[in-house]
């Protein structure tokens, strides 16, 4: 089995709620999407999804994806797309960096694998543990009495996670904490995320305005070394995002003591090969994952599934259904929100197909 072509499609995601917005003034309204194909000389077609949160969050863009396929593609055709690791080799010989190009054709790859074998992704990675798959909602930047009022709208639509978008004004974060955690229950959790957006003095005045109340700081500057300060003031859980890009950066983390959980995201590793890489080291080490991706519609939705489902339920701290966020559906057979819950697809692959009608006509493509 050969890869005899690699394309890609563009489509656009709206928000259902009209805009996104986190630390620093950003704000995405519609996302730049690229649907990426593996056809192989058989006829037997792979879709994996890149959807950058934005030029403004990660090193990643998305007409940088679609530019990399264009450089990438002509060095893995002919290759067997079944042999991950020696395509993700391969992959990173022929580009250095750039991982969030490499992740669509990755994922694509193992949805090939899993159609070739007749098996779902997540039984390929591990097995399928655990019934289903808790979710995050995250909180668009508001004023807190807004943010606070989603809360509570999406703890009663059956959410128990939910990850504040703060890294503002420092005084408005702490207003912004405070009521949205006297939305909740006990027993849901509150991700206060920065998303590198405060400096390390405005880090440390929030956690210790907050010291009293139940939540997890996450990502609250822009370097590991600013967030390990911060970690070392606070007895807060804390989760690190941006700064784990890769298996070094993970266990100087964890040599460190630098956090309780780690947001593992597919693109920013470079697909799913490398992140069930990162996903197992971290369970043989004991840290708890939010398993997701940057952004993405129905085929992300899926890979994250399949992803988060082959983890063992200890160390889920939490995934996202990103599909549930826009108004539009690039595939059918995606995994569907229930109650604060998701499943991955017990079909071959993924378990999607994309909707040719939306997705329309390839804008990259690299044949043999």
């Amino acid at each position: 089995m050969k890869i005899a072509r690699i394309f890609a499609h563009r489509v656009e995601l709206p928000l259902v709620e009209g805009s996104y917005k986190w630390s620093g003034g950003k704000a995405v309204s519609v996302f730049d999407s690229t649907i990426v194909g593996v056809e192989t000389a058989c006829g037997l077609i792979g879709y994996g999804e890149v959807c950058p949160l934005g030029p403004f969050y990660l090193p990643a863009y998305a007409e940088g994806v679609r530019a990399g396929l264009k450089e990438l593609g002509p060095h893995l055709l002919g290759f067997d797309p079944r042999e991950l690791s020696k395509l993700n080799h391969r992959m990173d010989a022929a580009l250095k960096g750039h991982p969030y190009v490499k992740s669509g054709i990755d994922i694509a790859c193992w949805d090939v694998l899993g159609k070739a074998t007749g098996l779902p992704v997540c039984t390929l990675m591990g097995g399928r543990f655990g019934e289903s798959i808790r979710l995050y909602r995250a909180i668009s930047q508001l004023p807190p009495a807004e943010m606070a009022a989603n809360v509570a709208s999406y703890r009663d639509q059956g959410y128990t996670r939910f990850q504040l978008k703060v890294g503002g004004d420092p005084d408005q974060d702490i207003e912004r904490i405070r009521q949205a955690r006297a939305c909740l229950r006990p027993s849901d959790r509150l991700v206060a995320d920065a998303n590198t957006g405060w400096t390390q003095h405005e880090a440390v005045r929030v956690v210790r305005a907050v010291r009293d109340l139940d939540v997890y700081i996450e990502q609250p500057c822009l370097t590991y070394e600013e967030c390990l300060a911060v970690r070392r003031q606070t007895d807060h859980p804390f989760v690190l995002d941006e700064n784990v890009d890769g298996l070094d950066m993970l266990l100087r983390a964890k040599a460190d003591l630098a956090m309780d959980v780690v947001n593992l995201k597919i693109s920013k590793l470079g697909g799913l090969t490398k992140t069930k890489q990162v996903r197992d080291l971290c369970v043989s080490m004991g840290i708890a994952m939010t398993l997701e991706d940057s952004w993405g519609g129905d085929i992300t939705t899926a890979a994250i599934a399949h992803l988060a489902h082959s983890t063992p339920e200890e160390f889920r701290f939490t995934s996202t259904d990103f599909n549930s966020y826009v108004t539009v559906s690039n595939a059918t057979g995606a995994p569907q929100r229930e109650n604060g819950y998701m499943k991955a697809s017990t079909e071959p692959g993924l378990g999607i197909v994309p909707r040719m009608d939306v997705i329309g006509p390839p804008v990259v493509e690299v044949r043999g």
